[in-house]
């Protein structure tokens, strides 16, 4: 009875991101002084308070097994696939490749997970503009933190294995923090989070040579979860 009751509670519980304590107490204290002023003022102030929860919100994920599978940074819908050049401060040349983008409203989960079991080869901040992050242009503009990854053999055997893909963070209209917690030559696994942006944002994927897409344009994709491309 007592372990049934357990697992029911755990279910029950929201997980949240350590980055969203500050705005959810801020918001909790903001909403009690309005109720304070004028209790219906309090009252729809919960809508967003309640919405200030959600958006940080970090679900656990089951991630794909197997080797050769590209797995999703960020919840959201994928754009029109593109190739595209690679943020040039990771040095990665300046030959297009294949780039998936996924875009993330408010509403969406906002914790990015590492797409690849891989190595980290570069990082790269760069400061920029704020448009909205569905345009393509935010992919150039864009305030963007920028990852260089190698492909380890558990994501890839075989020829696939040792080539690089970069992964993006960028900000969007409203974002004005990309969190990114990795670190030059750290090791990582797909699945694993790396970071969070606030609040509306997109991330970009450019695939390596030998890679298939499996995923269409205008999908709703999940962080961890769903399979974007496969490895050959």
């Amino acid at each position: 009875m007592n372990e049934s009751r357990k697992a029911k509670d755990k279910n029950l519980r929201i997980p949240i991101h350590r980055e969203g304590w500050p705005f959810i107490g801020l918001f909790l204290v903001l909403n009690i002084f309005l109720y304070w002023i004028w209790a219906p003022l309090g009252w729809v102030f919960v809508i967003l308070t309640l919405w200030c929860v959600a958006f940080f919100r970090d679900p656990e994920r089951e991630t794909p097994n197997g080797v050769g599978l590209l797995i999703c940074p960020a919840d959201g819908r994928l754009l029109p696939i593109v190739n595209a050049v690679p943020p040039l401060e990771l040095g990665m040349g300046e030959t297009p490749r294949p780039r998936l983008s996924i875009f993330m409203n408010v509403f969406n989960v906002h914790v990015n997970r590492m797409p690849v079991d891989g190595q980290v080869l570069a990082m790269a901040y760069r400061k920029g503009r704020f448009f909205n992050a569905s345009f393509d242009k935010a992919s150039i503009h864009n305030e963007r933190m920028s990852v260089r990854l190698k492909l380890s053999t558990a994501s890839a055997n075989g020829p696939a294995a040792g080539r690089e893909l970069a992964v993006v963070q960028i900000a969007g209209l409203v974002a004005r923090r990309i969190k990114c917690d990795l670190k030059p030559d750290q090791f990582v696994g797909r699945g694993e989070r790396f970071g969070i942006i606030r609040f509306g944002s997109r991330v970009d994927v450019y695939l390596p040579p030998g890679t298939e897409i499996v995923a269409k344009a205008g999908q709703h994709v999940t962080a961890g979860k769903t399979v974007l491309a496969t490895f050959s």
